[in-house]
């Protein structure tokens, strides 16, 4: 049985860490460089560097800091935020890093997770989602787009079933496209690997969306990190237990010292979960 990650993610910002609510209200959590290590320190199984106002101009302070990090640890390292072009990809893995976590523009051109998969690889292309649910649940107009599994639905079973979006631009702008098939879709692309982050819960340590991860881990073969929510213990053996993740992404709990991830992992262990104790 594969072990499940326990993976904290570091949100920079002008080469600082930073940690907000529902994408906003962001406040210093230390230098990333020192992160790492601490958290490798700790046993942590990988770490997340999200470039969250990456941009061409500022590209070279993840790449400084993507160095320095893979100078001083050894656990996989995934880094995203502004990735554009193959040769995005090729300076970062470059860099030290071992996968990179693409958005936007994967939705600007899908075929690019194609190329890149192609490339590199699939096992270090991760194609990062944000999703937000839809008040309207499934837009019956919208049938022949729903795939094989929904099409046995009457419109009142159909409005029943909850459905989440897919957001770009670091959650600014709704894309229309539907989470769970979108999944899929990049699976058939090349992905090795989904990040799935719940903008409803992203900061606000009420637990994981454990529909959403569950209905994404469900329609994929491939690896589903959950994200945005975690507050306690509990949350992360949920989201494994009942959102069937492959790895939980966790922030907050980890950054300002409420949680350890020995103690993350002590408790998974006793409750049945098969993690990599240190």
């Amino acid at each position: 049985m594969l072990t499940k990650r326990i993976i904290p993610c570091l949100d920079v910002k002008d080469g600082r860490v930073v940690k907000g609510i529902s994408f906003v209200q962001l406040r210093d959590a230390g230098d990333p460089v020192e992160c790492a290590k601490a958290y490798e320190e700790q046993g942590a199984d990988e770490l997340v560097y999200l470039d969250i106002t990456a941009s061409h101009e500022k590209r070279n302070i993840i790449i400084d800091i993507v160095e320095r990090t893979a100078a001083e640890v050894s656990m996989p390292l995934t880094v995203g935020g502004g990735i554009k072009t193959l040769d995005d990809i090729k300076e970062l893995l470059r860099a030290g890093a071992d996968k990179v976590s693409i958005n936007t523009a994967a939705v600007e051109d899908p075929e690019f997770v194609k190329r890149a998969s192609e490339r590199f690889g699939s096992q270090c292309i991760v194609v990062a989602i944000d999703a937000k649910k839809r008040e309207s649940k499934w837009d019956m107009a919208d049938t022949n787009n729903m795939g094989e599994s929904f099409k046995y639905y009457t419109p009142d079973q159909a409005a029943l079933v909850p459905a989440w979006d897919v957001y770009t631009h670091g959650g600014r702008k709704n894309r229309g496209i539907d989470a769970v098939l979108w999944a899929k879709k990049m699976e058939g692309l090349g992905a090795g690997e989904i990040l799935l982050t719940s903008m409803d819960r992203d900061g606000t340590k009420q637990g994981y969306d454990l529909d959403l991860t569950c209905a994404v881990s469900q329609a994929v073969s491939i690896p589903v990190i959950a994200s945005g929510g975690a507050g306690q213990l509990e949350h992360l053996y949920l989201a494994f237990k009942e959102g069937k993740a492959d790895a939980v992404l966790a922030a907050s709990i980890f950054h300002f010292g409420e949680f350890t991830i020995p103690q993350a992992k002590k408790f998974l262990k006793e409750k049945g979960i098969n993690v990599r104790i240190k």
